[in-house]
C-alpha cells in the first residue's frame, strides 16, 4: 500500500510539472513573437531559440501525458533537466532580459520534495549560466550579450552573480524539500498503516460473520480470490484488483445483525424470515458508509449490491447499469460458491452445473459481459475451489 501511494504521489506531481511545461511553452511561443516585433534581433535567430525551448518544454508531457510514463523517477530528471536547458538558450539569447529565469528549474525540482534533485538542478543551471556567458560573448554579433570587454570580466560581472544567486535559492529550496519531505513521507506512513488497519479490520469482521456458520469463513476468501480473477479480466490495474479482492471479503458483513438460526436454518425460511435475510445487505451499508477510503467505500458498494441482479429481481430491484460494475462481478463470484459450497441446509453442486446455471443466468440475473469473463476464465475458479475447501467445524 505505501509503495501505491508513493506513486499516486508521483503522478500527481508529474502530471502538475506536465501541465507547467507546457504554459512555458505556450509563454515562450508569446514571448518569441514580442520579441521579433519590439526586438531588433535576427528573426531566424529568435525563431529557432524560442520554437527549440518551446520544443524542450513540450517532451515532458510527451512522455507523461502520451506515454504514461507518469509513475517514472526519471521523469523529474528529465523535466529539471528540460527546465535547465530552455532557462541557459533564454539567458544566452536574451541576456540581463531573461535574469529570473534561471530560478526555475529549482522551483520545479521543489515540487518533487527530493534533495538530491535541488542539487542536481542547482548544478546544471550553474553549468549552463556558465556556458551562456561564454556563448553569448563569442557571439556578441547574433545575441544581445552582456557590456564586458574580455570572457572573465563577463564572468566576474554576470556569471558568477547568476550562479552565487542560483546556489543561495538551493540552500533555501534543499531546507524547504527536506521539510516538506518528512511531512509528506509522514502522511503516506500514516495513510498506509490506515489502510493495512482497514485490510485487517475487514478480514477480522467477515470472520466473525463467517464463523456464524458451521464452515470456517473460506468462503470469503474463494470470493475473494474469484474477484481477483475477474478484477483482472477486466481490465483494472494490480493496485484496484488488491482493493477489489479485499473489499470483497466483507461482501456478507450484514450477517454480523442476523440470528443464527435464520442463517443456518435446513427447511425453507418463511416469508418475515426471507425478509429479515434480505435486509443484511442494508444492514452491510450501514456498518460501513460512514467508514472513510477507498478499500471502505468499495467493500461498502458490495455489501449493499452483491444480491442485485441484471433484471431488476435482486434484493433491492436495482437494474442493468443501476448496478455498479464491481457489484454485478462480485454477483458471479458470489453465486458461484454459494452453488459449490455444502451448508447444513444443501449440498453443493458439481462444478460444471455450477457453470452452466450461471451461463444459464446470462442476461438475468448476470451481467453478459461478466458471464463472458467468467466462461474465459474458468479454470482460473475450477484451481481456486480445488485450494480452498470447505472445513466443517465439527
Amino acid at each position: 500500500m505505501k509503495e501505491k501511494l508513493e506513486r499516486d504521489n508521483l503522478r500527481r506531481i508529474n502530471l502538475i510539472a506536465a501541465r507547467s511545461t507546457r504554459l512555458i511553452a505556450v509563454i515562450l511561443i508569446v514571448a518569441m513573437l514580442l520579441c521579433m516585433y519590439i526586438s531588433k534581433m535576427d528573426a531566424k535567430v529568435l525563431l529557432i531559440a524560442f520554437s527549440g525551448c518551446a520544443f524542450a518544454a513540450l517532451i515532458p508531457s510527451v512522455l507523461i501525458n502520451i506515454f504514461k510514463l507518469d509513475t517514472k523517477h526519471y521523469i523529474r530528471v528529465i523535466v529539471v533537466t528540460c527546465v535547465s536547458i530552455i532557462a541557459t538558450v533564454l539567458i544566452t539569447v536574451l541576456g540581463t532580459h531573461a535574469y529570473a529565469i534561471v530560478l526555475f528549474p529549482i522551483i520545479m525540482a521543489t515540487l518533487y520534495y527530493n534533495q538530491t534533485l535541488v542539487l542536481f538542478a542547482s548544478l546544471l543551471m550553474s553549468g549552463g549560466i556558465f556556458a551562456s556567458n561564454v556563448f553569448a560573448f563569442n557571439h556578441r554579433d547574433i545575441f544581445i550579450g552582456y557590456p564586458a570587454k574580455s570572457v572573465e570580466e563577463s564572468m566576474m560581472a554576470y556569471a558568477v552573480p547568476q550562479i552565487f544567486i542560483v546556489f543561495a535559492l538551493s540552500v533555501v529550496a534543499y531546507f524547504i524539500v527536506q521539510r516538506n519531505a518528512m511531512m509528506i513521507n509522514s502522511a503516506i506512513d500514516t495513510q498506509s498503516t490506515m489502510s493495512d488497519n482497514q485490510k485487517g479490520l475487514i478480514f477480522a469482521l467477515s470472520e466473525i460473520s463467517e464463523s456464524k456458520s458451521k464452515f470456517t469463513g473460506e468462503h470469503i476468501k474463494r470470493v475473494a480470490e474469484y474477484m481477483r480473477v475477474l478484477g483482472r479480466a477486466s481490465g483494472f490495474d494490480e493496485e484496484y484488483v488488491e482493493i477489489l479482492a479485499t473489499a470483497a471479503m466483507a461482501h456478507d458483513i450484514g450477517k454480523l445483525m442476523i440470528s443464527e438460526d435464520i442463517l443456518e436454518k435446513s427447511g425453507k425460511l418463511t416469508d418475515e424470515e426471507y425478509q429479515i435475510m434480505k435486509s443484511h445487505v442494508l444492514y452491510g451499508e450501514a456498518l460501513l458508509e460512514q467508514c472513510p477510503g477507498e478499500l471502505m467505500k468499495t467493500a461498502c458498494i458490495l455489501a449493499k449490491e452483491h444480491h442485485e441482479k441484471w433484471d431488476g429481481t435482486g434484493y433491492l430491484g436495482m437494474k442493468g447499469e443501476e448496478i455498479a460494475y464491481i457489484s454485478r462481478l462480485i454477483s458471479v463470484c458470489d453465486v458461484f460458491d454459494a452453488l459449490t459450497a455444502n451448508r447444513s441446509y444443501k449440498k453443493g453442486w458439481s462444478l460444471e452445473d455450477a457453470h452452466d446455471e450461471i451461463v444459464r443466468q446470462s442476461g438475468k440475473s448476470f451481467d453478459p459481459a461478466v458471464v463472458r469473463l467468467f466462461i474465459q476464465n474458468f479454470d482460473k475458479f475450477r484451481e481456486i475451489h480445488s485450494k480452498m475447501p470447505d472445513k466443517q467445524k465439527y
